[in-house]
């Protein structure tokens, strides 16, 4: 009874939220047509999620987004960092998030979807697991958010070389709102 009736009141208030604040619970076309996803299962999707919101840009963190569900989609933000809980969590091994993200990333491409590519877990959320999506990934980049302490050994301008690819660095998480901006004006996204 508790569960029926807390959730009744989450569904009026987001209906109540969708009438008085129209369009901050939608991304549109108008905001550039923004996929967020995570690479990995980590929270640091979530977390540029709230960056995002700050600048006034509204995108779903959509974890386990497929190939099939990005119509309409302009700029795909994948966030990587390895995570065995958040696998765990959402049922799935590396083998199956990789065959996933690889799987989005051709779509994302075939259909000219621009792909953001950010790893914010800095040195902390690196090795083998993250190590593997971000091998998975970063080929696919247009271009890289990279925050300090992520790229100590290289691996991601190794991944990069030779394509032309903007990395950018930021010093943590709330730091990359500057980066973000720059990368998403310079793809047609208006930022308010």
């Amino acid at each position: 009874m508790k569960r029926i009736c807390l959730w009744a009141a989450v569904s009026a208030l987001f209906a109540f939220s969708c009438l008085v604040l129209p369009g901050v619970f939608s991304a549109d076309a108008s905001e550039g047509g923004l996929l967020l996803t995570s690479v990995g299962q980590s929270p640091d999707a979530t977390m540029i999620r709230v960056v995002l919101r700050k600048l006034k840009i509204d995108a779903e963190n959509q974890p386990l987004l497929k190939a099939d569900e990005i119509a309409g989609g302009k700029i795909l933000v994948a966030v990587v960092g390895g995570s065995s809980k958040g696998l765990g969590a959402a049922g799935i091994d590396k083998d199956q998030e990789n065959e996933r993200v690889g799987g989005l990333f051709v779509a994302a491409k075939k259909s000219g979807i621009k792909i953001l590519v950010m790893h914010v877990g800095g040195e902390g959320r690196r090795g083998a697991l993250s190590d593997a999506f971000i091998e998975t990934s970063v080929p696919y980049a247009d271009a890289l958010i990279v925050v300090d302490g992520g790229n100590e050994d290289g691996l991601f301008d190794r991944l990069i070389e030779g394509r032309g690819v903007n990395l950018l660095t930021a010093p943590n998480v709330s730091g990359t709102a500057e980066p973000l901006k720059a990368v998403l004006s310079g793809w047609g996204v208006s930022l308010r």
